[in-house]
C-alpha cells in the first residue's frame, strides 16, 4: 500500500477558500494537505465518495481545477517547545517576524518557514537519567526559554518507556536527539525538544480542579465587582469604539497569569499594529523587562484569509495548554470570537450548509463550547496544577447584546463584562456596566477575598445596593430635580459619584492608578462603605448634605485613586483617620 503522504487528488472546483477534489479515497477527515503548484496549506473537511472537500488556509487567487492536491496524513497541529514565546505567528503558526526578514512586508503564497528557528541552541538541562521510567506528560529536562520562564521538556502524551539515553548538560539544536526511550512494545522512540499537537484535540489531563483563586487583573471593577477565577472563561461584548482591544491589552499586561496569549483574530490591521508595537516595548510589571518574555502573539487580521481566522483561537488555546501542562497560570486574550464567528457564517455559506440565526451556522453553539471550555484549572499529566483562563472579545453589531454570537457565548461563559457606549463616550475607562455585567465566580472566590479582607463580601454588596439606588434615583431627579429629592436621598447620589468616579474609574496613563492591588481595593471599598454609614447616620441627626460636601478632606477621597501608592498602608490609614476626624467634628457640633 503507498505511503498517506504520496497519495494526490485532483481539484475540481473552487469557490473562494473552499476547494474540492477527487481521487481523494485515502484521504482523512481533518488531514492537512497542500494544494496546487503553491502547495497552499489546507485542511479536508468533509470527504464523500472520493471527493474532498478542503478549506484553504492561504489565498486561492489563481487556483485551477486540474492542480493537484497532495496528502500529508496528518491533522492540523502545531509545533510545541523552546521558542514560542516572544514570537509572532499568523493563524497557522507561521512566524511573522522570521518570514519579513527573508521576504520582506508581504507574506507569500505557500511559504513554509518552520514555526520555531531549529537552527537555534539551547541550554538543555537534564532532568532524568538512563534507566528512569518516563510517564506521558512528565518533564525529561529543562531550558531557560527567557529570563522570566523555564521550559520544561514534556514527554509527549502518548508516549512513554524507560530511558536508554539521554545527553548530558548543554547546548543542543531542535534538530538533536536529547533522550531515546524503549516503549513497551520494545521499540525505540528518539524525542527532541520538540513535539506536534493537533490543534482540534484537546490536551490530556489527569482532572479538572474546582476554581477557588481570582485572576488578579488591576481593574478594580473586575477584581471587585465582577471577579474572573483563574482557569475561567469570560466574555468583553461591546459596539466599535467602547474599548474592548484596550480592555484586553490592560488585562494582558496586569494580570496575574505567567504567560500571555493573545490572539488578534479578524481585527483592523491598524488595531493589530498598535498591538505589535506597543507589546515589544511594554515593561513587565514583576520582572521590569519586555512583556514579550512571556507573551505570544497570533496576528490573524481581516484581511488575511479568512479561513485561517477560523483555526487561530485554536491555535492559541493549543499552545496555551502546552505550558499549562508544565504548570503555569496562562490567559488567553482573544479578540474578537465575533470576527471568528463571521469566518464560520461566510465558509458555511460556501460550503451551502442550511444557515441559522443571522446566517450562522447551526453548530455555532458547539463551536463557542469547544473553545471557552478548553479554559480551566487542571492537574496535569505530571501532577502539578495549570490554569488556563479564556477572555474573548465579542464585537455585536450596533452594540446589540441580543445578537446570536453574544447569547451563544454567554451560555458558555460565567463571567460577562458589558461594555457601556454611554460611559466610552464619557471617557470612563475600563467602560464597563456595572449594571448589565455580572459574574458567577463571586462564591468561589469569595474565601480568597475573605482572607485579605472579612468584610469583603457586605463592601460589595453594599457598593452595587447604592449603585442600583442611584439608578433609580436619577430618573426620578430627572422629572423633579435633584434638588427636590432629601437629603439622605441626595447623599445616595453622592456617594454613588464617589463610588464610580474614585474607585470604578481608573486612569491608564497615571502611573499610580493603572494598576491596583487587593490590598488597596479592599481598603478603598472599606472607606467608601465606612463613609456612607457615618454620613447617612449624621443626616439622620439633622446634618445637611452642604456640611457634609464641604468636609475638609472630602476632596482627597476622589483623589485617593492616583495619590495613594498600592502598597502605602500608612498613608491609607492616615486618609481614614482625616475622614473620620471630619466626621466627629461634623457630629460634635450637632450634639452641642
Amino acid at each position: 500500500m503507498q505511503n498517506a503522504t504520496e497519495h494526490t487528488g485532483i481539484i475540481t472546483r473552487v469557490n473562494g477558500p473552499i476547494v474540492e477534489a477527487r481521487g481523494m479515497e485515502y484521504a482523512g477527515m481533518q488531514e492537512v494537505v497542500e494544494v496546487g503548484e503553491l502547495r497552499l496549506m489546507g485542511e479536508i473537511i468533509k470527504v464523500r465518495n472520493g471527493v474532498a472537500t478542503i478549506q484553504v488556509y492561504e489565498n486561492t487567487t489563481g487556483l485551477r481545477p486540474g492542480e493537484a492536491v497532495h496528502c500529508t496524513g496528518r491533522p492540523l497541529s502545531v509545533l510545541l517547545g523552546p521558542g514560542l514565546l516572544g514570537t509572532i505567528y499568523d493563524g497557522i503558526q507561521r512566524p511573522l517576524q522570521r518570514i519579513a526578514e527573508v521576504d520582506g512586508p508581504l507574506l507569500l503564497r505557500g511559504e513554509k518557514v518552520p514555526p520555531i528557528d531549529f537552527t537555534k541552541s539551547w541550554h538543555f538541562k537534564p532532568l532524568c537519567k538512563p534507566g528512569d521510567s518516563l510517564a506521558p506528560g512528565h518533564p525529561f529536562g529543562e531550558v531557560q526559554e527567557t529570563q522570566s520562564i523555564l521550559h520544561s521538556i514534556l514527554c509527549p502524551p502518548k508516549v512513554s518507556g524507560t530511558i536508554q539515553t539521554i545527553v548530558p548538560e548543554g547546548d543542543y539544536d531542535g534538530n538533536t536527539t536529547v533522550c531515546t526511550i524503549r516503549q513497551e512494545d520494545g521499540t525505540l522512540q528518539d524525542l527532541t525538544m520538540y513535539q506536534w499537537w493537533p490543534v482540534r484535540v484537546p490536551r490530556p489531563v489527569q482532572e479538572r480542579e474546582p476554581l477557588l483563586e481570582p485572576l488578579l487583573t488591576g481593574l478594580r471593577v473586575v477584581d471587585a465587582f465582577f471577579p474572573i477565577a483563574k482557569g475561567g472563561a469570560s466574555a468583553i461584548p461591546g459596539g466599535f469604539g467602547t474599548g474592548k482591544t484596550m480592555t484586553q491589552q490592560a488585562l494582558a499586561k496586569w494580570c496575574d497569569a505567567q504567560i500571555i496569549v493573545y490572539i488578534g483574530c479578524g481585527e483592523r490591521g491598524n488595531e493589530m499594529t498598535e498591538v505589535l508595537r506597543e507589546f515589544p516595548q511594554l515593561k513587565d510589571p514583576r520582572t521590569g523587562r519586555s512583556l514579550m518574555e512571556r507573551t505570544i502573539l497570533i496576528a490573524n487580521t481581516s484581511n488575511m484569509p479568512v479561513a485561517a481566522r477560523e483555526v487561530s483561537i485554536y491555535t492559541g488555546i493549543t499552545l496555551a495548554e502546552y505550558y499549562r501542562d508544565m504548570g503555569y497560570d496562562v490567559a488567553i486574550m482573544a479578540d474578537s470570537t465575533s470576527r471568528w464567528a463571521e469566518a464560520l457564517r461566510e465558509l458555511s455559506g460556501r460550503l451551502e450548509e442550511m444557515p441559522a440565526d443571522e446566517g450562522f451556522p447551526a453548530y455555532l453553539p458547539a463551536k463557542l463550547a469547544g473553545f471557552y471550555e478548553r479554559a480551566g484549572k487542571v492537574t496535569n499529566l505530571r501532577g502539578t496544577i495549570g490554569t488556563v483562563s479564556v477572555i474573548g472579545a465579542v464585537s455585536p453589531p450596533g452594540g446589540d447584546f441580543s445578537e446570536p454570537v453574544t447569547q451563544h457565548t454567554s451560555r458558555f461563559i460565567r463571567c460577562f463584562w458589558a461594555l457601556d457606549r454611554d460611559l466610552a463616550n464619557a471617557r470612563h475607562y475600563p467602560a464597563i456596566s456595572w449594571l448589565n455585567s455580572y459574574s458567577e465566580y463571586l462564591v468561589e472566590v469569595a474565601q480568597w477575598w475573605k482572607s485579605k479582607d472579612h468584610e469583603w463580601k457586605t463592601n460589595r454588596g453594599e457598593l452595587m445596593e447604592l449603585l442600583q439606588k442611584e439608578t433609580s434615583l436619577q430618573q426620578i431627579a430627572k422629572l423633579v430635580g435633584p434638588d427636590a429629592l432629601p437629603d439622605s436621598q441626595r447623599l445616595v447620589l453622592l456617594i454613588a459619584d464617589f463610588i464610580k468616579n474614585a474607585f470604578l474609574q481608573q486612569n491608564s496613563f497615571d502611573e499610580v492608578d493603572m494598576y491596583c492591588s487587593p490590598e488597596k481595593t479592599t481598603w478603598m471599598m472599606r472607606l467608601l462603605v465606612k463613609f456612607n454609614h457615618r454620613a447617612q447616620a449624621l443626616i439622620q441627626k439633622g446634618a445637611s448634605l452642604g456640611e457634609i460636601n464641604s468636609l475638609e478632606h472630602l476632596p482627597r477621597l476622589l483623589r485617593m485613586k492616583s495619590e495613594i501608592p498600592n502598597h502605602d498602608t500608612a498613608k491609607m490609614a492616615e486618609l481614614e483617620q482625616a475622614i473620620s476626624s471630619d466626621l466627629d467634628a461634623l457630629e460634635r457640633r450637632l450634639n452641642s
